[in-house]
């Protein structure tokens, strides 16, 4: 372990113990972040064990905010071993290891399975074992296409992806241990995430990176795909709440601020951008690709959730990031990844 310093106690009662697993991705950098900078106040004085196994996605200058704040565990949820000596002493484990890029899974799903469905597997019976909580984050893909209204948190899971079936599958062996166990399992799913230091593979970071530089940008089939996004931030807050007052065994969606067609944000990218549509490239549509995401978070809302970054805000914010810092993204997009 390597990167942390002891944390010392506040006078208001215990600590709690974290270990957040992919806490050097996108989305658990920036709950590492935020968490250790005092944004979630009843866990103020937390105690973080970052765990993540360091794939091209993983990032350890996502952490440099708060370095030297946390302790760090190199390694993959699925070494049962390692997760046997790691998660004892933790009070919740937040999970956001997972394989994420839709793309990759059609190409090649075994990282996939084995990361989404045998790590959930592993680290719940880890959680169950060591009588730990966990809070398992997902994707509004295990639910498939919906072309009118929103998922409810009771909706059927219908993948159409790799990548969202093995989430799915991990949902489901998670909710088992709940059941089976009686583990303190509680599962968030939220839609299509933006915000800084997102890795340059999804379409917000690619897009903006490439018009930066001039490049063209490439636009799936006739552009008609239907997405929600959230900021960030506005869904590590989600998270936060599940985790502090959420209930066990169930499920909460964290619902975006924006519906748009892929056609409509590129177009709003082109403008932040003051790039015209020559730059524009069509291409062949994703294989199996799902037409329209929308959730129904009326049941976190009824916990107290309010998303506060408005689309239009949290993507001049995000656009002005990757401009002021091509020296965290130019070495990612130049260099070669794991494919």
């Amino acid at each position: 372990m390597t990167g942390g310093t002891d944390k010392v106690t506040g006078g208001s009662g215990a600590v709690t113990r974290v270990l957040v697993t992919g806490g050097a991705g996108f989305i658990g950098s920036h709950y590492v972040r935020t968490l250790l900078g005092g944004g979630y106040p009843a866990w103020a004085d937390a105690e973080v064990t970052v765990l993540d196994k360091l794939a091209y996605a993983g990032n350890l200058a996502n952490l440099e905010p708060v370095a030297g704040g946390y302790t760090f565990v190199h390694g993959d949820i699925t070494d049962t071993a390692l997760l046997a000596s790691v998660v004892p002493g933790h009070d919740v484990v937040v999970n956001f290891a997972a394989e994420t890029h839709v793309d990759r899974s059609i190409t090649g799903a075994d990282v996939f399975a084995l990361t989404n469905m045998v790590g959930t597997h592993r680290l719940a019976s880890a959680c169950l074992d060591a009588g730990t909580r966990l809070v398992h984050v997902s994707t509004d893909e295990v639910y498939g296409s919906i072309d009118t209204g929103s998922w409810t948190e009771d909706s059927p899971l219908a993948p159409n992806s790799p990548y969202a079936a093995a989430k799915a599958g991990g949902d489901l062996m998670a909710l088992a241990y709940a059941r089976t166990h009686g583990l303190d399992v509680r599962i968030t799913r939220c839609g299509n995430n933006y915000g800084p230091y997102q890795y340059p593979e999804k379409v917000i970071p690619l897009f903006v990176t490439n018009l930066l530089e001039g490049r063209p940008v490439p636009l799936y089939g006739d552009g008609l795909n239907v997405r929600d996004w959230i900021h960030v931030d506005d869904h590590c807050r989600g998270i936060q709440l599940v985790a502090e007052r959420g209930a066990a065994g169930e499920v909460y969606h964290i619902a975006g601020t924006a519906e748009l067609t892929n056609r409509e944000l590129t177009e709003r990218l082109l403008r932040a951008l003051d790039a015209g549509p020559e730059l524009v490239r069509r291409v062949a549509d994703r294989k199996g690709h799902d037409r329209r995401y929308s959730l129904d978070d009326g049941k976190l809302r009824a916990l107290g959730y309010r998303p506060a970054t408005g689309f239009d805000e949290g993507l001049a914010a995000t656009v002005r990031w990757y401009a002021d810092h091509p020296h965290w993204w130019k070495p990612l997009r130049d260099s070669p990844s794991e494919g």
